[in-house]
């Protein structure tokens, strides 16, 4: 089959009645029909949610063997890929190599396209070997159409040494399936401009990296309730939210929470230990190492408090 027929079987490809006259419209109806189109989006995501939940645990699984999340695309879903690594360590005080973004052509490939990086399968080998991949990994492949080589070739070596593989695509029956131990689609439908899955595609795909990795982080204690306890205070903002973190989860006053939070290195779960557990902030981390991070293990369910200023 030539590569134009074999396009041709992608729903991702195909013609969208809906905006099948969008050059004849005017702004605010454009406006509309992309809208429309998006709404989509959030149950074409909701439909694979049981293969998401079964990438989390495998994720979970690397994270507590020691293992990493890699995750790997070309074009929109590489440079996707690259944000949402990127975004776990201020969020959640993940180590910068526990979750990785790789892109077909390298950094220079996010901001420019790089020309054939996706058509190379031993690309993608060469990369995961730079990063000394084992078979505590796990490999998350980003493929809109699920046929990409790079990606392949990355899950065909990936599956060789023992990592877990994990392919994400927004086509039925990709070429992907083979090489996956948990194959997502997201199935959005044709684009509003044909083929340009950067639309509903990458909206798909941004949500569904999203979910992976905040579900993940959750699980392996990165939180408490929905507040981000394992928050690094990189910043005024972020040094701010921590204060106002160990006010909530102690009732202190703000003069308090600083030197509490001075006291525990600036470390919010352990300040809080430190606060409940009436000990010092070495023991602090001793009890949290112990509980595997888990903070209510610790102090239970403890109240939460909204600080009045």
């Amino acid at each position: 089959m030539n590569d134009s027929a074999s396009l041709s079987r992608l729903t991702t490809e195909g013609r969208n009645a809906n905006s099948s006259a969008i050059d004849s419209l005017g702004t605010l109806e454009i406006v509309r029909v992309i809208n429309q189109e998006d709404c989509l989006v959030a149950d074409a995501v909701g439909r694979a949610e049981n293969s998401i939940a079964q990438a989390v645990d495998a994720v979970i699984h690397s994270f507590q063997a020691g293992g990493r999340l890699i995750y790997l695309g070309a074009g929109t879903s590489g440079r996707l890929g690259v944000l949402d690594a990127s975004e776990c360590p201020p969020t959640f005080n993940s180590p910068p190599d526990l979750v990785v973004g790789l892109i077909a052509g390298g950094d220079g490939a996010l901001r420019r396209a790089i020309e054939g990086a996706e058509d190379n399968p031993t690309a993608a080998e060469d990369d995961l070997r730079q990063l000394a991949l084992s078979s505590r990994d796990c490999v998350l492949g980003i493929a809109t159409s699920g046929r990409t080589p790079y990606v392949i070739g990355a899950m065909e070596f990936a599956r060789g040494i023992g990592a877990t593989t994990i392919g994400l695509a927004c086509n039925r029956d990709s070429d992907m399936v083979p090489h996956c131990d948990v194959m997502i689609e997201a199935i959005v439908g044709p684009e509003i401009i044909s083929g340009s899955t950067r639309m509903k595609a990458g909206t798909a795909t941004k949500l569904i990296l999203n979910t992976i990795t905040t579900a993940a982080m959750v699980r392996i204690g990165k939180t408490f309730g929905n507040l981000m306890v394992d928050v690094r205070a990189t910043n005024s903002k972020l040094q701010a939210r921590s204060i106002r973190l160990v006010r909530m989860l102690t009732g202190l006053d703000d003069a308090a929470a600083i030197e509490l939070l001075v006291r525990a290195d600036q470390r919010v779960k352990t300040a809080v230990v430190m606060y409940h557990r009436q000990t010092d902030c070495s023991t602090a981390k001793q009890l949290l190492e112990a509980a595997g991070g888990q903070l209510r293990k610790i102090v239970g369910n403890i109240s939460i408090i909204d600080p009045v200023s």
